[in-house]
C-alpha cells in the first residue's frame, strides 16, 4: 500500500495550508497561514488533492487523488462595541402632548456575526427625565411637557449588542419644548419709556404677528393711545384759557368766568378745586356769582362761549336741570335771560331776547343730544352764537342743534341781572333768593367773548392735543397698507393683506409729545386686531396688546430774576411826573441742572457731578410785582406801567394796592422790557423812609416759578440851607471825576451853583473862600482815601446812590470872623461828634433808614444811616464819606 506524501490546495492565495501528519494512514491537517478576520471574509471555499510519494529513484511519478471541495466558515468574536450613527440627535415637541415617538436613535456594530453585530437594546442613561426608549431606539415622552416649566431637555442614550456589549460613547439627545401655538403679537415690551424732547419714538420696533399657519387673507389693526385720565383728555398746554386763546390767534376780549382765585378774582375762592387750580369740581351744592361789570349786559347778536366739561349721568331725578352758566333776574322775578345747562344728557342753550330787540317769536332754546355729554370724559365745547344761528363745536367737530324751540321776547324791566356759574340764581318766586339747578361735574376754562365768534382754525387749535400717535417714514410703508388717524391722533387704524407688510407698518407706529415740559406719567396703549381667513367662517383670534408709555420727568428749569436790589433816590424824584424806575436792569434767565456722569476714575463710587447747562429759552405766563409790608395808599402813592410797551409785547396787567400782576404768554425778554418800565411815585415822600417790592414770575400757570427777587427803595430827604447861608461851595470837576471812578456804586455828584445875591459880601469873602476850598479839597481827599479802603465791602450791598439834588454847604464867614482859632474849632468839633455818637447809638437798632443833620460851626452836616448791615454815609463841609459804627467817634 502506498503512502501519502502531500496535500495540494487549488485556489488563489488562500490563507490556508495542508500538512501531512501520517504518510501511512494518509492523515493530514488544514491550517491557516495567517490570522483570519471574520469582518474581512466570513467563509472560504477551495479544492484540495492528495499526492502519494511517487515511483522511481527520483520519485517523480506522483499520483494524485480525486479533487475534494473544502468549505470553511469563520467564527465571529465580539470584539467591536456599538456606535451611534449621529453625534447628536435633536427634536422639537409641542407642550401638552403625549408622543408615541419623538425621534429614533440608531446604533451599529462592526462585528460580522448576527449575534454580535445586531443591536438588541437601547437605554436612557440620564435619570429623572420624562422620557422612555424602546429596543428599536424610539424615544417618547412619558408625561405632558410644559414650556413654562422647562424649555429644553438633554438626555444621554446608550446601545447594547446581542452580546450585551454596550457602546463606548453615549449619544446626546436634545428635545426642545415649544409652547402651544397661540395666534398673537410677539416680541413687544409692555413698558415703553419716553424721554421729553425725544421727538417721535417707535413703540414696537420688533413686533410681529404669529398666525400658527392659519389661512389669513387680511388683517385690520387699531392702535389706541388712551389719555383720557391725563389733564383734560390728553397732554395739552397748561396755560390759562386766555393765554391759550392768544397763542391760537383767537379774537381778543375773552372774559374768564372761572379764573384762578386771587384778590382781583375772588368769586372762585369757595369752589372745590380738582387736581389744580384751573379745574373746578361742582358737587351739586355750590355756585359762583360773577360780580357786576365783569361781563357786559348786552352780548350783542354775536358772542362765543367756550369750556371744558366732564359730566356723567345725572344723579337722582333725571328731570332736574344742571346749570353751567346762567344770567337771571337778581330780585323780584325769576326770568332767565340766557343760560347753558345739561338736561337728561342733552346740552341746551337758552337765549331770550328783549322786546326792544325783537317783538315776534324768535328761536330761544337750542338742544344737542350727544353721548359724550354723559360719558364722564373731558370734552371741549364751543358755542358760537350768530343769532338766530347757534352752532356747537365739540372736540373740533361741528354739531347742529337737533331741536330749536321759539319763544316770545322778555318784557323790559329795570331789574338787575345776576350772572352765575355752577347753578342758577333764583331771585323771585321764593321767600329768599337762592341758588337752584346745581351742576354735577367738572368745569374748566369757561369763557365768554362778547361781539365775536371763533373760526374753525382757532377752534381746532384750542382743543388740539400736544401728544399722539405718529408714523415714522410714511413713504416706507409696505404696499397695500391703508391707514387712518382720528382728528386728535389718538387712534390709528391700519389694514393690509400681507402679514409681513402689516408687521413692518406696526413697527413704524410711534408716540410723540411736542410739549417742552410734558405731563409726567402713564399713557396706556391698546392694539386690537381683526383677522379674516380664506373661505372660512371660523378664523384665528388674536389677543389685544396692552402696553403703556411712561413719560419721564422733564428736567425742570430754574428761573432766576436778578438786578439791583437796593435803590436810594432823593425825595424830589419820587414826586416827579416820571417817578422812580424800580427795576432798570432786571434780568430773567432760565437754566437747566443736569447730572453729568463721572469720568474714568479709579474710584468706583465717585458721585456724579452736577453742572449748570447754558441758558434755556422758554415762555413766561405771568409776573407779579408785590408790595412788601403795608399796601399802597392810593391818595399819595402808586405803581405805574408803560402800557404802550405792554401792548407792544401783547401782555396784559391788573393792579391793586397790593401791586401789579402782568400776565400773558410771552418771552422772558418781553417780560424784562415791561418790568424795566415799572415806576413808583409818591406825592408825599416826606413821611416815607423806604418801600420794599418783590417780583415773582411763573411758567405754565405756576408749574415752574422763579426766585423771589426783593428790592428795597430808600428816600433821601433833602436838607434846605438856612437863608443866612448865601453861597455854595464850588467843587472842581476833576474831583467829581475821581469819585466816580473810585466808587462805581455812587453816582457823580451834580452840584447846583447858585449865583451870589450879595456881590459885596462875595468880594469881602473871596480871599477866605479860596482858603476854605483848599482846605475842603484836602479833607475830602483824606476821606476819599478812607473810602477806597472800604470799597470792596461796599460793592456787596449794590447800593445805587442818586444825589441829583444834593448840595454841600459851608459857611465861609466863620473862618473870616474868627481867624486862627483852629484849636477851639477842633475841640468844638470833637464835642459835637460825641453828641452825634450819642444820638446815633439810640437809633442803631432801628429798622428804618434815618438821616441826621447837625451844625458844625455854623455849617451843616447831613448823615444818612442805612439799614442794618449797610453803609452809613454823610455829607459835611469836610467832604463825603462813610461812617464806621465800630469806631468810638463817628467821624465823617
Amino acid at each position: 500500500m502506498g503512502e501519502i506524501c502531500a496535500f495540494k490546495i487549488h485556489g488563489q492565495e488562500m490563507p490556508f495550508e495542508a500538512v501531512v501528519l501520517n504518510k501511512t494512514s494518509g492523515e493530514g491537517r488544514l491550517r491557516a497561514k495567517s490570522p483570519i478576520d471574520c469582518e474581512l471574509q466570513k467563509e472560504y471555499t477551495f479544492i484540495i488533492q492528495a499526492y502519494d510519494c511517487g515511483a522511481g529513484p527520483h520519485e517523480t511519478n506522483w499520483k494524485k487523488s480525486h479533487k475534494a471541495v473544502v468549505h470553511i466558515q469563520v467564527k465571529d468574536v465580539n470584539e467591536f462595541a456599538p456606535t451611534f450613527k449621529e453625534t447628536i440627535y435633536k427634536a422639537v415637541v409641542t407642550e401638552g402632548k403625549i408622543y408615541d415617538s419623538i425621534l429614533q436613535v440608531e446604533a451599529i456594530d462592526e462585528d460580522c456575526s448576527p449575534q454580535y453585530s445586531q443591536i438588541c437594546n437601547y437605554e436612557i442613561v440620564t435619570s429623572d427625565v420624562p422620557f422612555a426608549i424602546d429596543r428599536n431606539g424610539n424615544i417618547r415622552n412619558t408625561e405632558k411637557l410644559s414650556y413654562d416649566r422647562q424649555h429644553q431637555y438633554e438626555i444621554m442614550v446608550t446601545a447594547f449588542d446581542c452580546g450585551q456589549k454596550h457602546a463606548t460613547e453615549n449619544v446626546l439627545v436634545q428635545v426642545d419644548v415649544k409652547p402651544v401655538c397661540k395666534p398673537g403679537w410677539q416680541d413687544w415690551a409692555k413698558r415703553i419709556e419716553y424721554k421729553p424732547g425725544s421727538g417721535s419714538m417707535p413703540l414696537f420696533p420688533s413686533i410681529h404677528l404669529e398666525t400658527c399657519d392659519g389661512p389669513v387673507s387680511s388683517i385690520q389693526i387699531t392702535t389706541e393711545l388712551q389719555t383720557n385720565y391725563i389733564g383734560k383728555g390728553c397732554d395739552r398746554e397748561t396755560y390759562s384759557e386766555k393765554s391759550l386763546q392768544k397763542l391760537c390767534g383767537a379774537s381778543s376780549g375773552a372774559i374768564d368766568l372761572l379764573p384762578s382765585p386771587s384778590a382781583a378774582t375772588n368769586w372762585t375762592v369757595g369752589l372745590l378745586v380738582d387736581n389744580n387750580d384751573m379745574i373746578f369740581k361742582f358737587d351739586g351744592k355750590q355756585g359762583a356769582k360773577i360780580p357786576d361789570g365783569i361781563v357786559p349786559k348786552n352780548l350783542t347778536d354775536q358772542f362765543t362761549i367756550t369750556m371744558w366739561m366732564k359730566h356723567g349721568p345725572s344723579p337722582g331725578v333725571r328731570a332736574e336741570k344742571e346749570t353751567i352758566l346762567c344770567n337771571s333776574d337778581k330780585t323780584e322775578m325769576n326770568r332767565h335771560h340766557y343760560a347753558l345747562y345739561v338736561h337728561n344728557c342733552r346740552l341746551v342753550f337758552l337765549l331770550r331776547k328783549d322786546f326792544d330787540q325783537a317783538d315776534t317769536f324768535r328761536p330761544a332754546e337750542f338742544h344737542w343730544k350727544l353721548d359724550q355729554i354723559c360719558d364722564k370724559e373731558w370734552h371741549y365745547y364751543i358755542v358760537n352764537v350768530e343769532f338766530p344761528v347757534v352752532t356747537l363745536y365739540m372736540d373740533g367737530t361741528t354739531y347742529e342743534p337737533y331741536l330749536v324751540t321759539n319763544d316770545w321776547p322778555i318784557h323790559p324791566s329795570h331789574i338787575a341781572m345776576q350772572l352765575t356759574v355752577g347753578a342758577c340764581w333764583q331771585g323771585g318766586e321764593v321767600t329768599k333768593p337762592r341758588f337752584a339747578q346745581y351742576f354735577h361735574g367738572s368745569l374748566a376754562s369757561l369763557t365768554i367773548r362778547p361781539g365775536k365768534i371763533e373760526s374753525q382754525k382757532v377752534i381746532s387749535c384750542l382743543q388740539a392735543c400736544k401728544e399722539g400717535l405718529d408714523i415714522n417714514s410714511l413713504e416706507s410703508l409696505g404696499q397695500g397698507i391703508k391707514y387712518h388717524f382720528n382728528p386728535s391722533q389718538s387712534v390709528l387704524v391700519m389694514e393690509g393683506e400681507d402679514i409681513g407688510n402689516i408687521n413692518q407698518a406696526l413697527q413704524k407706529v410711534s408716540y410723540i409729545n411736542s410739549r417742552q415740559f410734558p405731563t409726567t406719567g402713564v399713557r396706556r396703549l391698546k392694539v386690537s386686531s381683526k383677522v379674516q381667513c380664506f373661505g372660512e367662517d371660523v378664523c384665528i383670534s388674536v389677543p389685544d396688546v396692552d402696553a403703556y408709555v411712561m413719560v419721564l420727568q422733564a428736567i425742570e428749569p430754574r428761573i432766576t430774576i436778578s438786578g439791583t436790589d437796593h435803590l436810594v433816590r432823593p425825595a424830589a424824584q419820587f414826586e416827579s411826573a416820571k417817578g422812580v424806575t424800580l427795576f432798570p436792569n432786571v434780568k430773567i434767565v432760565s437754566t437747566l441742572a443736569k447730572a453729568e456722569p463721572p469720568g474714568d476714575s479709579k474710584e468706583e463710587d465717585q458721585a456724579p457731578k452736577h453742572v449748570l447747562l447754558e441758558e434755556m429759552l422758554h415762555n413766561l405766563d405771568f409776573c407779579d410785582i408785590l408790595v412788601v409790608g403795608e399796601e399802597l395808599e392810593p391818595r399819595q402813592e402808586c405803581l405805574e406801567l408803560d402800557y404802550d410797551e405792554l401792548r407792544e409785547r401783547h401782555l396784559d396787567a391788573t393792579n391793586s394796592t397790593s401791586g401789579y400782576s402782568i400776565y400773558g404768554v410771552g418771552t422772558m425778554t418781553s417780560y424784562e422790557q415791561v418790568l424795566r418800565q415799572v415806576r413808583y411815585r409818591n406825592w408825599n415822600p416826606g413821611s416815607l423812609d423806604d418801600r420794599k417790592f418783590q417780583i415773582k414770575c411763573s411758567e405754565l400757570n405756576g408749574r415752574y416759578t422763579s426766585n423771589e427777587f426783593n428790592l428795597e427803595v430808600n428816600v433821601l430827604h433833602e436838607i434846605n440851607p438856612d437863608s443866612q447861608y448865601i453861597n455854595h461851595m464850588i467843587v472842581q470837576p476833576q474831583f467829581l471825576q475821581s469819585i466816580h471812578h473810585s466808587e462805581p456804586e455812587i453816582s457823580s455828584i451834580r452840584n447846583s451853583v447858585i449865583p451870589s445875591i450879595a456881590t459885596v459880601v462875595i468880594i469881602v469873602c473871596v480871599g477866605m473862600l479860596v482858603f476854605v476850598v483848599a482846605m475842603g479839597v484836602y479833607r475830602i481827599r483824606v476821606a476819599h482815601q478812607h473810602c477806597i479802603q472800604e470799597s470792596e465791602s461796599a460793592k456787596e450791598s449794590e447800593m445805587d446812590w442818586d444825589d441829583s439834588a444834593l448840595t454841600i454847604t459851608v459857611n465861609p464867614m466863620e473862618k473870616y470872623e474868627e481867624p486862627g482859632h483852629v484849636e477851639e474849632e477842633s475841640e468844638e468839633d470833637e464835642d459835637e461828634e460825641e453828641e452825634v455818637e450819642e444820638e446815633d447809638s439810640s437809633s442803631d437798632d432801628s429798622d428804618d433808614s434815618e438821616e441826621e443833620e447837625e451844625e458844625i460851626g455854623k455849617g451843616r452836616v447831613i448823615r444818612y444811616q442805612g439799614k442794618k448791615g449797610r453803609e452809613n454815609w454823610c455829607l459835611s463841609r469836610n467832604g463825603i464819606g462813610k461812617m464806621n459804627k465800630e469806631n468810638k467817634k463817628k467821624k465823617c
